[in-house]
């Protein structure tokens, strides 16, 4: 009987010291396995007398018994320790912050705002919106345009043809909005005052092209439109656009099929390491074309040249915004970065008016 006290003394003290549950499963298994200590002793029963056996029976089987329940104890508090270090050392917020909501998070495109931007500005001027279809024919595009048969924004290397139709034409992905400025001459009657934004399409990539981009057109028909009302809306919009008191024009002389006279338009501006200032310094940026309505123009879409005449121009709405908002590569415009909309795109509240200001 000694012995057994001695034994039951020694494993409740290897269970005492047992300092996780690994380390109180070796313990189980040196007493209470196929070869543990207290295994053996059940195995010796068998050799014993019935006499020995009545008493060593019950004193093995209850040696057995009670280191049992020991360890049971002994695990049940491992476990419970264990997961208080883990609740103490794995904390998780169960709660969620407040979402913002879609009108905090969400951004407007900045091609979308300056639209928005030139829609303003126009219609405080008088002017209507004008669209017109992606898909065009070579009269819209081309021919009402007074553009020749061999003129080279008509190559392939410059347009988007689709397929040869059965009578031989083609219809093409127009490449400029001056189609949408034939049809309204077609279907409107003068006086007309009209600008046309919208997508245009055009073979060419690199950091200022691509292939799909922006334009806005405006134009001008009535029986009295002269180039010192063209000065004026350009000179008026670039204020409003740019948001400046005053700013210099610069027409230079150039050519268009669709305009005679014709001029490209410089405003004036400062450039301070990498920021561009308009309105302001001795340097100038090309902004824009424009001139005269050409009457072979008009001549094409049924007016009179005798008794109307107007004035055009039209300028890239990715370039302006561009310029405006400080925007390096044109390409970025389309690669669908939300880390770049976030940057450089504006809440969807920001409303351009004249009244509270264009931009943020």
């Amino acid at each position: 009987m000694a012995e057994l006290d001695r034994l039951e003394s020694d494993i409740q003290s290897q269970i005492t010291a047992a300092a996780d549950e690994a380390a109180l499963e070796t313990v189980r298994v040196a007493a209470l396995g196929k070869k543990g200590s207290i295994s053996d002793l059940l195995k010796t029963l068998g050799s014993m007398s019935p006499d020995e056996r009545r008493t060593m029976g019950p004193a093995i089987n209850g040696l057995k018994d009670r280191v049992n329940a020991a360890i049971q104890t002994r695990r049940a508090a491992l476990q419970e320790a264990a997961l208080e270090q883990r609740l103490a050392t794995e904390k998780v917020d169960v709660t969620l912050p407040v979402r913002e909501s879609a009108l905090e998070t969400g951004r407007i495109h900045p091609v979308s705002q300056v639209m928005d931007e030139l829609t303003a500005i126009f219609a405080d001027m008088g002017f209507s919106i004008a669209e017109g279809p992606h898909i065009e024919d070579d009269f819209h595009n081309f021919t009402a345009l007074n553009m020749p048969a061999d003129h080279p924004a008509r190559e392939e290397m410059d347009t988007f043809y689709f397929p040869e139709a059965e009578n031989g034409s083609r219809m093409l992905l127009r490449t400029h909005t001056s189609p949408v400025q034939i049809r309204t001459m077609l279907n409107t009657e003068p006086p007309i005052r009209i600008i046309a934004p919208g997508r245009v399409f055009r073979c060419d990539y690199d950091q200022t092209h691509t292939p799909m981009f922006h334009q806005v057109e405006g134009l001008v028909i009535d029986e009295e439109a002269h180039l010192g009302h063209l000065k004026w809306v350009l000179q008026e919009f670039c204020k409003a656009f740019f948001e400046v008191d005053d700013v210099k024009m610069r027409f230079r002389a150039s050519h268009f099929p669709f305009t005679e006279p014709s001029m490209e338009v410089d405003i004036n501006c400062s450039r301070v390491g990498n920021e561009l200032r308009i309105g302001e310094g001795d340097d100038w940026l090309e902004i824009l074309g424009c001139g005269v309505v050409h009457p072979n123009v008009l001549r094409a879409c049924n007016l009179d040249p005798k008794r109307y005449q107007g004035f055009a121009w039209g300028m890239g709405i990715d370039r302006i915004a561009m310029l405006k908002y400080g925007m390096p590569d044109l390409r970025a415009f389309f690669s669908a970065d939300l880390r770049w909309l976030n940057h450089y795109g504006f809440a969807p509240l920001d409303v351009p008016s004249l009244a509270g200001g264009l931009s943020r």
